[in-house]
């Protein structure tokens, strides 16, 4: 397959090991070569993700955001129509790499933009497909700060959780 052009819009998936998909988010393509895929969004990207997870980040509510990773584990959630919100996003995917690295901006006071964070998400590699690249996020991911002077863990709870999940649902088939 063929890269993809400057300027084009791609989507990425990610897609759920049933072959559900479990997010979608239209993003830009800044370039693409053979060591990375370098794609942007801005504020008021589409975006489709699951309902409880739309639910929970309009309620800043952490345990419907949990309910959402127990959807998953069972494999039974509804996509919901979403907006990309509050930050623009540059993301680098290299193809056979199980992250990519985000930079996340924010507004400034000068009228123009930061960096609020770097950030880390372990991912699936990429898959191509005609319209983007299909992935699937791991759930943990590192938060590093602008300067690179410090990091933390996102989200190590949710995927402890996943896979505690996982493995109860993989007892039950057997």
């Amino acid at each position: 397959m063929r890269g993809f052009e400057t300027g084009q819009t791609v989507v990425r998936r990610d897609v759920h090991r049933s072959g559900r998909v479990w997010s979608e988010l239209a993003l830009r393509v800044v370039d693409d070569t053979g060591e990375a895929l370098v794609t942007a969004c801005a504020p008021g990207g589409q975006a489709r993700w699951p309902a409880l997870y739309a639910r929970a980040r309009a309620e800043g509510d952490r345990a419907v955001r949990t309910e959402a990773f127990d959807a998953m584990a069972t494999g039974e959630w509804e996509l919901a129509a979403g907006v990309w919100k509050e930050t623009e996003l540059l993301l680098w995917k290299p193809p056979t790499s199980w992250f990519s690295v985000n930079a996340f901006f924010v507004p400034d006071s000068g009228g123009g933009r930061r960096l609020r964070n770097w950030y880390v998400n372990f991912e699936h590699p990429t898959r191509r497909t005609e319209g983007g690249f299909d992935t699937l996020d791991l759930t943990v991911d590192l938060v590093v700060a602008p300067d690179l002077t410090g990091w933390e863990w996102k989200d190590e709870d949710l995927r402890r959780e996943a896979l505690l999940i996982r493995a109860e649902v993989k007892d039950l088939r057997h």
